[in-house]
């Protein structure tokens, strides 16, 4: 059996959409719908339910979807394997991404590497630190990238680069209007923070505490978009990672306030499975961003009393 209909299959189940599969295979919404339904025909049995919006998966479909996933997968890696024998880098790489991550980064990334290598085909999976984490050590994705990583006996953990955090506000805010502000006068600001749970808030609290800094945290939320579009509601201002404003700092929607004493960053990193090595594409996906090929997986290192020395990796330089 050939192996693209089930790459549409699996495609149009993750999505949900023959659409989104679509385009992700550079073909037509047909030629999706009709591969499909030649590989229902072929099984004797449907797969999806099309009377619903989105798609849903019948049983079967589900119990398809869910064996041929891995199938494929283990597949890919063959094939990267054997032609990297030959030095081409061809195949599909699935990277896993936090969703600030994903929307600051991700999409520029995308287009270089495929300039670099077009027989490439990448695919994107975002969730949080938690869900990105289990995706890199179940096999879904060959390599995530999310903030505070840190190594176990599963992962690996490789320094990224230290994101700048700033303080942001709405145009109509009173900080929009001065050239800078001293840090002090965040003092009794009302704050839209991260959630409490999440260790970006935990530095940032730790920041402001070590500069004698108290805010009233009026709202939380645990991801950054939502902190976004309450900051241009003005509802207060935010400390968020520079990039993750871009957008918004372009179109005018929010001000970034100047702050000599704002030195805080976000630690990010990518983390790859520990058993095994990375595939050519991952290698190659992670030597773009961060200047050099990955480490071959390795024990943690361990100090004197046998626990790790560092969360992340070491000998590994951070792009800033």
């Amino acid at each position: 059996m050939q192996f693209r209909p089930l790459e549409l299959f699996c495609s149009v189940a993750e999505y949900r959409s023959f659409s989104r599969a679509a385009g992700e295979f550079a073909l037509t919404q047909s030629a999706v719908s009709q591969a499909v339904q030649q590989l229902e025909e072929d099984l004797g049995v449907q797969l999806l339910d099309r009377t619903h919006r989105p798609l849903v998966l019948t049983q079967a479909g589900d119990c398809y979807f869910r064996q041929v996933q891995p199938l494929l997968r283990s597949y890919h890696r063959i094939e990267q394997e054997v032609r990297s024998i030959g030095g081409k880098v061809a195949g599909l790489l699935n990277v896993g991404a936090i969703y600030s991550i994903g929307s600051a980064y991700m999409p520029a990334a995308k287009l270089e590497f495929r300039r670099r290598f077009p027989d490439v085909n990448v695919r994107f999976e975002y969730s949080s630190s938690e869900g990105v984490a289990k995706l890199v050590e179940d096999g879904t994705v060959d390599l995530g990238f999310v903030s505070y990583a840190r190594s176990s006996s599963k992962l690996k953990a490789i320094a990224w680069q230290q994101e700048p955090m700033r303080v942001i506000c709405a145009p109509d805010h009173p900080f929009a209007k001065l050239p800078e502000i001293e840090i002090s006068q965040l003092n009794g600001c009302e704050l839209v923070g991260f959630d409490s749970s999440l260790k970006v808030r935990r530095a940032v609290d730790a920041f402001l505490t070590r500069n004698g800094v108290t805010v009233d945290v009026t709202m939380e939320f645990d991801n950054i978009d939502s902190m976004i579009r309450a900051v241009e509601a003005n509802s207060g201002i935010s400390i968020l990672p520079e990039a993750t404003v871009r957008k918004e700092t372009a179109d005018g929607s929010l001000r970034v306030v100047a702050c000599k004493q704002m030195k805080l960053t976000r630690p990010l990193g990518i983390i790859v499975k520990r058993a095994g090595k990375p595939t050519r594409a991952a290698d190659e996906f992670a030597s773009m961003l961060i200047g050099h090929p990955m480490e071959p997986a390795t024990k943690p290192p361990k100090n004197k009393k046998g626990s790790s020395s560092n969360p992340t990796e070491k000998g590994v330089s951070v792009v800033a």
